[in-house]
């Protein structure tokens, strides 16, 4: 039987962070991953925090959801 994987708290808040602040800017997972420059299913997967972003892949999400990482960080209480 295969185990399912539990998602990191941290990466639960972090994608969370990534939506509020999206839905903040009125935009789609479309809009911001075109913006972004990836799929949406990926920006999907990061917001339920199902995929680790690299740090290359959050300066790019905080450039398009106008704040700093550490803005990011700080939202998701880390």
């Amino acid at each position: 039987m295969k185990r399912r994987k539990t998602i990191p708290d941290h990466r639960k808040k972090l994608g969370e962070a990534i939506r509020v602040r999206r839905k903040e800017l009125g935009l789609s997972q479309e809009g911001l991953a075109e913006v972004v420059d990836c799929h949406r299913n990926f920006v999907g997967r990061i917001e339920r925090g199902e995929q680790n972003p690299t740090v290359d892949m959050l300066m790019r999400f905080s450039k398009a959801l106008q704040c700093s990482v550490t803005d990011l960080f700080s939202e998701a209480d880390l």
